[in-house]
């Protein structure tokens, strides 16, 4: 069962690339040009902010206790750090090459697995992860010969460090017995409390803050965001990552490029017709279905005959 509702989580998750590519087509139109990073800082405090406040009634009677603020805190440090140099990064190197090199945190998870375990990794994590690496990289056609190491993927490599330790923190027995659906509520009125300074400095005027999303398509594309990523992914992601090990979730997780290749195939059209900006659909390649055989047989191989081992943290009453 975690298994299957992680792979949903990256599921949700990966609805989100063709919806920010609609709200950054919407917003460049309706705004025109405006200093390079503001939407991306602005979209965090936004869809977090909205976030918080739809998981509001979940606080009715769950009052968050200090260590899932504190978690939530974490977590938010982890990944507002993680995204907001994915941003900066995306637009000095080639989006597929970001995609792959964003997939490192499968390497590094199973080697922090191995200094902390004293021991070297399985056959099984070792085959899982050259799969995974290696369907990465055909599903975001990587030349191997045009990779080069610069400033935007110096950036995506650290992104994908910092990633890690937002996954390592969800196994940290320190937070056991942690409410997945508090400690994400916490995790997101943390991340809109850490951007929203960021996106008053680099706005600029401070009524740009609140214009950038006075249109209904873009609250429509942020409530989106805010439902399916935000609520939705990372609620999964909070609640039941605790109970695989971090190693497994890991791989787990590099489904989320596949289901993104899916859903660019029918959704930006429907998007730019909600935004009213041109947005083709990609099509089907062989890239897509030899790298996305690639990451579900990687898993399948995980999961395969595997006996039943303890959670990273006990579940949750």
């Amino acid at each position: 069962m975690p298994v299957l509702l992680l792979i949903l989580a990256c599921a949700l998750w990966a609805v989100s690339f063709p919806v920010i590519k609609a709200l950054e087509l919407e917003q460049s139109a309706r705004l025109g040009p405006l200093p390079d990073g503001f939407l991306a800082v602005w979209l965090q405090t936004a869809r977090f902010s909205l976030a918080a406040l739809i998981m509001l009634p979940v606080l009715i009677h769950r009052r968050p206790t200090r260590s899932e603020i504190i978690q939530g805190a974490w977590l938010a440090l982890w990944g507002g750090l993680g995204m907001a140099l994915q941003a900066w990064g995306l637009p000095k190197t080639e989006a597929s090459t970001s995609a792959f090199l964003t997939q490192a945190y499968c390497v590094i998870l199973p080697l922090i697995a191995c200094v902390r375990t004293r021991s070297a990794p399985s056959l099984r994590v070792i085959v899982a992860t050259v799969m995974v690496l290696a369907g990465g990289a055909i599903l975001a056609g990587v030349n191997p010969q045009t990779l080069k190491i610069g400033d935007g993927e110096l950036a995506t490599l650290a992104a994908a460090f910092i990633f890690t330790f937002q996954i390592l923190t969800l196994e940290n027995p320190k937070y056991e017995g942690n409410r997945g659906l508090v400690v994400t509520f916490a995790m997101s009125a943390w991340i809109a409390v850490l951007f929203l300074p960021l996106s008053l400095v680099l706005a600029p005027a401070p009524e740009m803050v609140i214009a950038a999303g006075a249109s209904w398509p873009a609250f429509a594309l942020i409530l989106a965001l805010a439902l399916l990523c935000s609520v939705g992914a990372y609620g999964l992601m909070n609640s039941w990552q605790p109970r695989v090990s971090s190693t497994e979730a890991g791989l787990i997780y590099t489904t989320e490029p596949l289901f993104t290749a899916i859903f660019v195939m029918f959704l930006p059209v429907m998007l730019g017709r909600m935004v009213g900006h041109p947005y083709p659909n990609e099509s089907l390649t062989r890239s897509l279905i030899y790298g996305g055989s690639l990451i579900l047989a990687a898993n399948v191989l995980m999961q395969w005959k595997r006996p039943p081992h303890p959670p990273a943290i006990a579940p949750a009453p």
